[in-house]
């Protein structure tokens, strides 16, 4: 049996590597597109304090202690995965408050992956991320020293809730290990641009740059150029970008090795990682296309929104902005199953739709993906995901 993979970013490299240790000869197609979500998300493995409750994403937090322990098996101990906690910021307002305590705390009651949650004083949320504004004084104003602090504060409580099981990740040294440690197990690496190949209502396997790589099945995973891949054979997923604008700061000398995830319930946030580095984000930009630059507006949006709550980051450098484009649905949720049915091609699967809930739910995605394509159970009810929900508004 051989399957091919069709996008090499955070899901289709999991698809790959899980379809590697099964034993199947594996074929992973990467077109290296720039502007490819993996390579720009900030990688915040929470999703216990949103406003909307995402199972995929839960599961996919979930999966990452076993898909860590397999990765080490094969030699990837490197994979930019660290268990930090958060700090989601709760609004001033008390009645609001008492709503995000009672979500959050209740979500993270049914899923031990979420660790313990508990109640911080701006003392001590200053001491985890020391580019928080300080706690207020005796006689200190509150609009000045408030967690949130900045010439356009946000306004938040003196608390915070922590979260101990959240997570960072980077997503280019976890896609990077998935790849070696499927490569070690036999997987092969082509380069170029896929296109399906289907003969007598069937899919047969994948053109790259003229050469056919004959399948029995082909797992979809081009992120937001899905499009481009499935439609020329009548298969409508409605995928497009959002183009999400990140940006990275150094504050030299300071260790930020260990300091939490910061979630203000903005839509923005804040982590660092272990080389003294601060990533702030992001913008959600809708109808931009694959336009890859790097706005003005953009820019300015993230800094002041990230200097609302961490005034202490004004000192530090610019390092980079990076733009990724995130693979995004018209209801919101993922595409994630099998083409079957009315359209005759039951050797196609497509994962893909995660939106900015990529690096947190893409591994788990991948391997759901990787069990369709085996005939498998997925582990996961893939009903509210199907592939074929919008093809009564093509």
């Amino acid at each position: 049996m051989r399957i091919v993979v069709v996008g090499a970013g955070i899901v289709g490299a999991a698809a790959a590597y899980e379809l590697a240790r099964a034993g199947v000869e594996t074929v992973l197609v990467d077109a290296a597109h720039e502007g490819r979500a993996t390579s720009a998300g900030a990688g915040i493995i929470c999703p216990w304090s949103g406003r909307v409750a995402e199972p995929l994403a839960v599961a996919g937090a979930g999966y990452y202690p076993d898909l860590l322990k397999a990765l080490a098996e094969d030699g990837q101990d490197d994979v930019g995965h660290r268990r930090v906690g958060a700090l989601v910021l709760l609004p001033a307002d008390g009645t609001e408050a008492a709503r995000v305590r009672e979500r959050v705390s209740a979500r993270a009651a049914a899923d031990p992956h979420a660790g313990e949650v508990s109640v911080v004083g701006a003392v001590d949320a200053h001491r985890m991320f020391p580019a928080l504004a300080p706690a207020r004084t005796h006689g200190d104003e509150p609009e000045d020293h408030a967690l949130g602090a900045g010439r356009h504060r946000h306004a938040f409580a003196e608390e915070a809730l922590h979260l101990s099981g959240a997570a960072r990740l980077d997503g280019r040294r976890m896609r990077s290990a998935l790849v070696a440690a499927a490569e070690r197990r036999g997987l092969r690496v082509v380069g170029g641009t896929a296109a399906v190949e289907v003969r007598g209502a069937r899919v047969r396997g994948v053109r790259v740059d003229g050469d056919v790589l004959e399948a029995d099945t082909v797992v979809a995973a081009a992120g937001a150029w899905s499009p481009a891949l499935l439609e020329p054979f009548g298969v409508r997923v409605p995928v497009v970008p959002q183009r999400g604008q990140i940006v990275h700061l150094g504050l030299s000398g300071t260790d930020t090795a260990h300091w939490p995830v910061v979630l203000p319930g903005t839509g923005h946030y804040l982590l660092t990682f272990d080389d003294s580095r601060v990533v702030v984000g992001a913008t959600r930009e809708s109808g931009t296309g694959f336009d890859h630059r790097v706005t003005a507006a953009g820019l300015g949006e993230v800094l002041e929104q990230a200097m609302a709550v961490a005034p202490g980051l004004a000192r530090a450098t610019h390092l980079e902005t990076r733009v990724g484009f995130r693979p995004t649905t018209p209801d919101g949720q993922p595409v994630l199953g099998t083409v079957s049915g009315g359209s005759g091609i039951p050797e196609l699967v497509v994962a893909n739709g995660l939106g900015s809930g990529g690096l947190t739910a893409g591994p788990f995605a991948g391997a759901v993906a990787a069990r369709l394509a085996l005939g498998r159970e997925p582990g996961i009810d893939t009903g509210p995901y199907d592939p074929l929900r919008f093809a009564s508004s093509a």
